[in-house]
């Protein structure tokens, strides 16, 4: 048993300073924190374009919220293949991209109803989707790669007129 416990020891101690003390391995920690340093930065550059949505969003808060929902929200958009970019209220996504529109269920959240939504901002409840029911929304995003970005997150909305 003790020669276990000195061999385990002797086995800590070289490996110690095999990792600890070697300048290869040294400068690799180095290199490897510049690479995590620079995608750390690119993510936080990336999410930035959505900042100035959430300064407008505060800014145009006032007492006018008439209820309130939990949702699981993701993002589609309307230049995919099979999709017509006309919503179910009528609106042409394609012909005039920077609309805000998001897919509800109708029996959450009314049709036509305009809705504030952390991150994306004042929108209109003018689309549904089969996938879409129950407390799920569904934001329209100009460009696919935005909406697969977005991913999926649980929010809470703001309906401001119904």
């Amino acid at each position: 048993m003790k020669k276990a416990v000195i061999l385990l020891s002797f086995i800590s101690l070289y490996t110690f300073a095999i990792i600890g003390f070697n300048p290869d391995t040294s400068q690799a920690d180095e290199n490897n924190e510049a690479v995590k340093a620079i995608t750390l930065g690119e993510k936080t550059a990336d999410h930035k374009r959505f900042a100035n949505v959430e300064d407008e969003e505060t800014n145009n808060k006032s007492e006018d919220i008439e209820k309130t929902v939990k949702v699981e929200a993701t993002a589609y958009t309307a230049f995919c293949e099979g999709c017509s970019g006309i919503t179910k209220t009528g609106l042409d996504l394609r012909e005039d991209p920077e609309q805000k529109v998001i897919a509800v269920d109708p029996e959450v959240i009314p049709l036509g109803s305009k809705v504030r939504v952390p991150g994306y901002g004042e929108a209109i409840a003018g689309d549904t989707g089969g996938a879409i029911q129950g407390h799920r929304i569904d934001l329209f995003m100009e460009e696919n790669g935005d909406a697969m970005d977005y991913g999926r997150k649980q929010i809470e909305v703001e309906i401001i007129e119904s």
